[in-house]
């Protein structure tokens, strides 16, 4: 089984990521690979080069780019896998297209920022107006080539709402995995 995770900035994607690695699925990281690029052409580490490569990415390369290199290694690797983040239309009409599920993660704009503030990563370093703005930038987009996260959370399989605990997180997670399992059998 394949799944593509897609959601809201800061809703819990790479909580559901880690959940499912638990369950032995393999992790392949849009991120980690925007990162490499962002890196490899010498720019600073920010949400807005990490954003402005992948676009870049994609227009170069085609719409659906980092989900045709995420896919093909995760099945070259064979088992379970999760592929973190889907953001553009390309991308998730690819997944879809090669029988991969699309969960999408949402929760609480005040509750999102609270959290990035607390995970601290380099991009994370935002006030509430650029997080909000960064959020409104890759919502939604006309251009496949750029995100379109609202469009892309239309498409999916499952919504999960993480408002609550990590524990009621998973339990949703749980029965999106169950209502799979029972399909496939």
């Amino acid at each position: 089984m394949i799944i593509g995770i897609t959601g809201t900035l800061g809703a819990g994607k790479g909580t559901v990521v880690e959940y499912l690695k638990t369950k032995g699925f393999k992790h392949y990281s849009a991120r980690a690979f925007f990162l490499e690029e962002v890196e490899r052409r010498g720019l600073p580490l920010t949400r807005d080069h990490i954003t402005d490569t992948a676009d870049d990415l994609r227009a170069t390369h085609g719409p659906g780019y980092l989900a045709q290199v995420l896919l093909e290694r995760a099945q070259q690797a064979g088992g379970d896998a999760v592929i973190e983040s889907i953001r553009s239309l390309g991308e998730a009409e690819y997944m879809r297209s090669h029988g991969a599920l699309l969960w999408a993660v949402d929760a609480d704009i005040k509750l999102r920022y609270e959290r990035i503030q607390l995970r601290a990563s380099e991009t994370d370093k935002v006030s509430f107006e650029k997080f909000v703005a960064d959020e409104q930038r890759e919502f939604a987009n006309d251009d496949p080539t750029k995100g379109n996260i609202g469009k892309v959370m239309q498409m999916a399989d499952v919504v999960f709402t993480n408002n609550g605990t990590q524990d009621e997180l998973f339990a949703q997670v749980e029965a999106a995995l169950k209502t799979v399992n029972t399909k496939s059998s």
